[in-house]
């Protein structure tokens, strides 16, 4: 299979199903995100400063899986159906569960804090951001074209646990979060 098709070289593309929508359709626009947090994930997950023993290293494979599952199930047009496990209910409390244990092992927040610290935990912040952007378009096409809740709710809980992953990365590498510190009024 070659990996250039011609088909796009008029600015539509094919969702999956076969319908040709334009390349700058809200859809991909949402979809196109979500492959860029994806590859963001992949950063994280390529970065040799991430501990091997990190439990943040095998939650965030299966989570680039389960992104891929999220955009093939984007880059399919209303009333088609999916041939696969979509994101569910099920997938959302894992998140949190992992959430729960990560915080467990973390010192409660008392301020902001900076994305940054680590490389890894810097990586991860972005991904984060990625995440909230990607979660932003989605309601915008949530508005024209409904999207399951269990999606919206999944990637709302994803930022939370990339935003987590972060902390527990720099505790790992025993590198302090920075706290953001508000600047004095002058008189």
């Amino acid at each position: 299979m070659k990996i250039y098709t011609k088909g796009g070289d008029q600015g539509q593309t094919g969702l999956l199903g076969g319908q040709r929508v334009p390349k700058d359709h809200l859809r991909l626009h949402t979809y196109g995100t979500f492959d860029e947090l994806n590859a963001t994930v992949g950063m994280v997950l390529a970065d040799t400063g991430l501990p091997e023993d990190s439990q943040v290293r095998e939650a965030l494979s299966r989570v680039q899986n389960e992104l891929f599952q999220l955009g093939a199930e984007l880059a399919t047009p209303p009333g088609k159906t999916v041939s696969m496990k979509l994101i569910d209910s099920i997938d959302i409390d894992r998140l949190e569960d992992e959430i729960d244990r990560m915080e467990g092992r973390l010192d409660p927040l008392k301020s902001f804090i900076l994305p940054g610290g680590s490389r890894p935990a810097a990586s991860l912040h972005l991904a984060r951001t990625v995440c909230r952007r990607a979660e932003r378009e989605l309601v915008v096409l949530h508005r024209s074209e409904p999207v399951r809740t269990e999606v919206l709710g999944y990637v709302n809980r994803l930022s939370d646990y990339l935003f987590v992953a972060a902390r527990l990365v720099n505790h790992e590498l025993k590198v302090p979060d920075s706290p953001w510190v508000a600047p004095k009024l002058v008189p």
